[in-house]
């Protein structure tokens, strides 16, 4: 979230995941942050979907939980909520219970990665088309996560170094909502709380605060951008597309997804970051991408951290090349 917030400070628009913005109990939403679905993320790219900021106003919210949630952990849920709508004045539009619990499963792949399973999503998708139909504009969606996964996997994690495991399962959730009803659409997993631990790193100390996930889901959604799917449709004119994305600025082992190549090949800037680190292996030189033709027209430039990526960026907007910047300017030959 420092990193977002750093780099919306000196772009006009910053285009990011929910899981870059979402803290648990921390949150705190930009005016030009655009928080949007990973599904939506893709499409944008791609040139299909446009980003419609909400200047005035706010989004509808409507909260989907697991019918598969406890009693207690559902009024926990609820009460995160009626706070959000009190203290915040977060306008939550419309409450809907699934019609059976959703079921989901984790899983891991060979390599690190997240993955899981959702035995029910049919029952997501009526919960959701409700509220929908009840005049909500983006959608809460809480479903109940297994407690019992891997512990050196959970140990890691508080510790700053492991992989979250549930983040795919997640996505499996909010990407299926979003592609079916094309709205604004997030997740925050129901987990019961676990034991306190005096070596939690600061980067998951967020996630050790209170009973939900939920606050900065409801904080975000208030204003996400609004999902233009249809050439006809009025707000076209005043969404972000695809071709008015001038940089990308990504870990370098992370730019194999949809979104990172779709950008690639219309030419943008691409940063990539060696100190974010991740499980994948999709660096530029593996993927191909500056060298032209089939790796895309892009200009790869590397960086150490993300605050020398923010500097890059500056440079950029200002027209001046990062190159130029260090005492070792090379000679033209």
């Amino acid at each position: 979230m420092p990193v977002a917030r750093t780099i919306a400070s000196v772009v006009d628009v910053l285009v990011t995941h929910p899981n870059v913005m979402n803290g648990a109990m921390m949150y705190w939403p930009e005016d030009n942050i655009l928080y949007t679905e990973g599904y939506a993320l893709d499409e944008w790219a791609a040139g299909r979907w446009g980003l419609a900021p909400v200047r005035t106003g706010s989004q509808r919210i409507g909260l989907v939980l697991d019918a598969g949630i406890e009693d207690e952990l559902r009024l926990r849920h609820l009460q995160a909520a009626d706070a959000a709508r009190a203290t915040l004045g977060i306008d939550i539009a419309g409450l809907e219970t699934t019609d059976v619990p959703l079921g989901v499963e984790l899983e891991m792949t060979p390599s690190g990665a997240s993955w899981g399973t959702v035995k029910r999503p049919d029952s997501l998708l009526r919960a959701s088309r409700r509220l929908r139909d009840a005049g909500c504009s983006a959608l809460a969606i809480v479903a109940r996560f297994p407690d019992d996964e891997d512990e050196d996997m959970l140990e890691a994690y508080r510790h700053g170094t492991g992989v979250d495991a549930v983040g795919g399962a997640e996505a499996l959730l909010s990407h299926l909502v979003t592609q079916e009803l094309r709205m604004p659409c997030a997740h925050a997993p129901a987990l019961a709380p676990i034991d306190v631990d005096e070596e939690v790193s600061p980067r998951a100390c967020a996630e050790e605060l209170g009973y939900t996930f939920l606050p900065c889901v409801l904080a975000n959604l208030r204003r996400a951008p609004s999902i233009v799917s249809d050439a006809h449709d009025p707000r076209g004119g005043a969404a972000l597309w695809a071709q008015h994305v001038d940089a990308v600025v990504a870990p370098r082992s992370a730019c194999g997804g949809n979104a990172v190549l779709s950008l690639c090949s219309r030419g943008v800037l691409l940063i990539v970051v060696e100190d974010n680190e991740s499980a994948m292996d999709a660096t530029p030189e593996v993927i191909g991408l500056g060298r032209g033709e089939g790796g895309g027209p892009c200009r790869v430039v590397e960086v150490s951290s993300y605050l020398e990526a923010v500097g890059v960026l500056a440079a950029h907007k200002a027209g001046i090349d990062p190159s130029t910047l260090t005492p070792k300017s090379s000679k033209l030959r």
